[in-house]
């Protein structure tokens, strides 16, 4: 995953690398020019409280820039200007929307880069490299790690039973989720109860109940056509009455525009008030994933979402986008097909990737 944007921003890197390399080497030959009159540090801050003051226009601003670094050049230090950023961001943003990042995030991401970089003066022995990278990664952690909380904190800190109920629309891998959550939870000592609140869809009892016989969870169900919320919370009484830790309640898929099923998530929300609401998407859907979590989370409140096929998915635009837009944080990747390969999402992590070898 996120194969596409690391290639990306590297290029981006390279670019700022070098149009910030060929402002310096400038800078240098007019320091070496210039007439010795007085110390460097003397020039150095001459010049720049001239570049300071001198806004009057954009030409005026090239050349004061160029003078600043002239002078700290001869102090053994350098500094990124928004002239040398503005080609390299304009690309970056663009490369970015053809990545499957949606269009306020790409942007969003470009505004902080730019003010973390604009103005910023490091030492020359600091590679531009790290100044560059250290940027990136400030701006996307806090694009992507919108709303992120303790998931695991959260479930040995609440009262028992805990209820989590699925939605999203058809054959995005909802069941599958629950599925895997369940052997999650059972890893961390938590016991949990399945139930088919996906009344409509033929088949979707026979689903859930293969997977509930293969991980030893107990299955509430009702018959085909029955009302979601009663199977929910048919099985929040099992839960209380047996101890269990954790409720994972499914969903018929549906969109947005389909009132019927929207108005059973929020019979759902008042019968049983579940504790957690996760979205599930696929991470292939790109922008359309991003699309439906926006719309989803407007008709009917989500805590977070889980992204399925986040290891077939080479751009990584859904998981970059979703939580910025949603202002909801993505909580776990669906990495492949056993019941094992479910990873929670780590802002740090995701970064760490993105920028590995960029």
């Amino acid at each position: 995953m996120f194969d596409g944007l690391k290639e990306k921003l590297g290029r981006f890197q390279e670019d700022v690398e070098e149009e910030a390399e060929a402002a310096d080497s400038e800078a240098a030959d007019d320091a070496e020019s210039a007439e010795p009159t007085e110390s460097a540090e003397s020039t150095a801050s001459t010049d720049a409280a001239a570049a300071d003051e001198s806004d009057e226009s954009e030409d005026e601003e090239d050349d004061v820039g160029l003078a600043k670094k002239a002078a700290l050049a001869a102090t053994g230090k350098t500094i990124i200007t928004e002239s040398e950023l503005e080609e390299p961001l304009e690309q970056l943003e663009l490369e970015l929307l053809q990545g499957d990042v949606e269009m306020s995030v790409a942007r969003e991401i470009t505004d902080r880069i730019r003010e973390r970089l604009v103005g910023d003066t490091r030492k020359q022995v600091e590679s531009g490299e790290q100044v560059v990278q250290r940027a990136i990664a400030d701006a996307l952690r806090e694009v992507i790690g919108v709303g992120q909380f303790d998931f695991e904190g959260r479930i040995a800190e609440a009262e028992k039973p805990i209820v989590m109920v699925f939605t999203g629309v058809n054959g995005v891998g909802k069941t599958t989720s629950i599925a895997k959550m369940a052997r999650w939870l059972e890893e961390r000592g938590y016991s949990s109860v399945l139930a088919n609140g996906d009344t409509y869809r033929a088949g979707a009892n026979e689903q859930i109940e293969e997977h509930a016989e293969v991980l030893g969870k107990k299955i509430i169900t009702h018959e085909q056509g029955g009302d979601p919320a009663a199977v929910i919370y048919d099985a929040v009484e099992y839960a209380e009455a047996n101890g269990v830790d954790v409720v994972l309640g499914d969903t018929a898929g549906r969109l947005h525009t389909s009132n019927d099923l929207m108005a059973q998530l929020e019979k759902i929300d008042r019968v049983v008030d579940p504790d957690m609401t996760l979205f599930v998407d696929e991470a292939v859907a790109g922008q359309d994933a991003t699309n439906r979590a926006e719309e989803f989370n407007d008709a009917a409140e989500i805590d977070g979402a889980i992204l399925t096929k986040a290891d077939a998915d080479s751009q990584g635009g859904a998981a970059i986008s979703i939580a910025h837009v949603t202002g909801k944080p993505i909580l776990f990747l669906g990495t492949g097909q056993g019941y094992e390969d479910l990873e929670r999402f780590d802002p740090d992590v995701i970064v760490d990737r993105l920028l590995d070898e960029a």
